[in-house]
């Protein structure tokens, strides 16, 4: 019997996060979906504003009730990430407990809101009696503020709500920050598809490992296919050199596009670190292996028959008359 999912979908206020949680417990058959914000309803009414006065203000104004605020002066970003810590801080316990009992009851859970934040929740206690992904959703400034509007007027939060995006902006960038500095993916949320996409291949895990043969020039197209095009993800690449028993590999993880057209781009701009790449793939006659993964078995499949038919998929007779 597999382990029940436990899926974390942190993010600010505007990003997203509650459609792509509902998207992706459809499309995994999870029942259980539940936001932070109703969790920490739960405990203000356990917690009083006297004893805990960050918890009683919303996430991105909580830093008004810091002590410490001359502390400071001169760094507003710093001041607002405080605040945001100290009121989350109050509401992660209780979602540790929902996630004890969901794991105790062997129920798969949804878990989505702006109070999970990477570092501060404690998923590694899970690891062993559930299957738990933890992943933090970011878009860039323009599509977040043009989300954040229509949010704050489809439930009613104008005026007032809107003139904290700056505030929001800065809890984003925290966030995907912390997700970072503690291995947890970061998802670039342009497009729901996209994103679900993304999501799945890190959680199913339907992966294959094949032989490439192509040149570094060629690294655009193959990860444009196997990214962008069926939101799969490459693992890892081992290089074959000669007078080596065993491969060198090294992990990659790559699943977001714009991260690997960035790694394209800095491999254009520096031509001696291209050209240290150029040769070790001539040393292996630009023979490699990659682990890839998709979001279910038919991606999985036709990404496998288009990288075979644009010829980056080393073919067995080529593997008989090398040798």
């Amino acid at each position: 019997m597999r382990k029940p999912y436990v899926i974390l979908i942190g993010s600010a206020s505007g990003i997203g996060k509650s459609t792509i949680a509902s998207e992706l417990a459809k499309e995994l058959g999870i029942k259980h979906l539940i936001e932070t914000d109703f969790i920490r309803e739960i405990v203000r009414g356990v917690i009083g504003p006297e004893y805990a006065p960050a918890l009683h203000k919303s996430s991105f104004d909580a830093y008004v009730t810091l002590k410490d605020r001359k502390r400071y002066d001169g760094n507003t970003d710093g001041l607002i990430g405080a605040g945001f810590e100290e009121h989350a801080s109050f509401v992660i316990p209780a979602i540790e407990k929902v996630i004890k009992r969901a794991v105790d009851d062997y129920d798969d859970i949804v878990i989505e809101g702006v109070h999970l934040v990477p570092g501060l929740i404690d998923i590694d206690k899970f690891k062993e009696d559930a299957s738990i992904h933890f992943f933090v959703l970011t878009a860039n400034e323009e599509i977040h503020k043009e989300r954040f509007v229509k949010r704050a007027m489809k439930i009613k939060r104008g005026g007032k709500h809107l003139e904290y995006f700056k505030e929001n902006r800065v809890i984003n960038d925290y966030l995907v920050e912390r997700a970072l500095d503690n291995g947890i993916p970061v998802i670039n949320n342009e497009k729901i598809d996209s994103t679900l996409k993304r999501m799945l291949t890190l959680i199913r895990e339907i992966c294959k490992i094949m032989l490439f043969k192509h040149s570094v020039d060629q690294l655009e197209e193959e990860t444009d296919i196997i990214l962008e095009k069926y939101g799969g993800r490459i693992v890892d690449v081992s290089y074959f050199l000669p007078g080596f028993g065993e491969p060198l590999t090294r992990k990659v993880n790559v699943y977001d596009p714009v991260e690997a057209k960035r790694f394209i781009t800095l491999l254009k701009q520096n031509p001696k670190r291209k050209k240290d790449l150029e040769g070790l793939y001539n040393l292996s006659d630009n023979v490699h292996s990659h682990k890839i993964c998709a979001p279910n078995e038919d991606s999985l499949k036709k990404m496998i028959k288009e990288l075979e038919a644009v010829g980056f998929i080393f073919q067995k007779d080529e593997k008989n008359q090398a040798g």
